[in-house]
């Protein structure tokens, strides 16, 4: 069994950066105040904090279409997933391997603690199915307590074929299924240079988004710095567009001239980390051109979770 988190959801958090009148971080689609902003109500503004895979999974959780990672639970491996079939919040297989989904249509707040309980109910039975949440699952253990607190192995597919890789025979209803969802799935890839980096083809151009783990306002002046120099690109061409907040982290966004490719931008997103981390250790007052870079970055800022 894992470490117990460091880090305990409390009854009620708030996250100052959200308006009471703007949507829930949640994803609800109500408003804050009348979601997990409302007394009683708990929202969990960094939910994967604490573990070394946090960047990874807010990546499979919120933006990488098809991936797989072995998690460790106690002495059992489980399958964890960016999404299953039907967006299962788990599934026991007749195998009896478990496989535990990160994109579901159920929140109650925190995703740590949802799957936390999904996954213990898994564990729990034989029989092969669906396992899932129809209410909040209370107070008990989140995914910090249950799995190992180490890297993912992150394998990203081309599509959902992995699904089906223990059936032996295949109606024709799994493969309309399967048919279905590899369409909707773009090539992306995983960087291996930087951690928590993906790359992705999406059509017309293509895009580099990279978690980061640092504090939100250090992040922002250090990427101001290095757009004032025009610093901040990672090829020819490539621009950075914005970024988004999910699960407490920032989300970069460079877009790519089509046909750059993944490995063409390795050598270069290591060069740029390096230069992240020189302009993240500048502790000097930030010029008038790095305030209006840094003004101009926080306003393509757009909160998913």
């Amino acid at each position: 069994m894992a470490k117990k988190s460091r880090t305990k959801a409390r009854d009620r958090v708030v996250d100052e950066r959200v308006g009471p009148r703007e949507p829930c971080p949640c994803g609800s689609g109500k408003r804050y105040k009348a979601c997990h902003g409302s007394a009683g109500g708990v929202f969990v503004a960094r939910p994967f904090e604490g573990l070394f895979a946090e960047r990874d999974l807010v990546a499979l959780r919120e933006f990488v279409p098809s991936a797989t990672a072995p998690l460790t639970v106690g002495d059992r491996t489980v399958l964890l997933a960016t999404l299953l079939p039907t967006a299962a919040p788990a599934m026991v297989r007749d195998s009896g391997e478990v496989w535990l989904g990160m994109q579901v249509r159920h929140g109650f707040g925190d995703p740590s603690r949802d799957l936390g309980a999904v996954l213990e109910r898994a564990l729990a039975t034989d029989e092969p199915g669906i396992v899932g949440l129809v209410e909040p699952p209370g107070p008990g253990a989140r995914l910090q307590d249950l799995m190992n607190d180490e890297a993912l192995d992150v394998t990203v597919h081309a599509g959902f074929e992995w699904w089906l890789r223990d059936v032996e025979q295949r109606d024709q209803e799994m493969t309309d299924a399967l048919e279905q969802a590899n369409g909707a799935v773009a090539a992306t890839v995983r960087l291996t240079s930087v951690d928590a980096a993906y790359w992705v083809d999406a059509g017309s151009k293509e895009h580099l988004r990279w978690v980061l783990p640092q504090d939100e306002t250090a992040l922002l002046d250090a990427l101001a710095r290095l757009h004032a120099a025009g610093a901040d690109s990672i090829a020819d061409g490539s621009k950075l567009v914005g970024m988004f907040r999910a699960h407490g982290l920032l989300t970069p966004v460079w877009d790519l001239p089509s046909g750059t490719g993944a490995a063409a931008i390795e050598q270069p997103m290591a060069a740029f980390r390096e230069r992240l981390e020189q302009a993240l250790d500048d502790g000097s007052e930030l010029t008038s051109e790095e305030r209006a870079a840094r003004s101009m970055l926080a306003n393509h800022q757009v909160t998913l979770r």
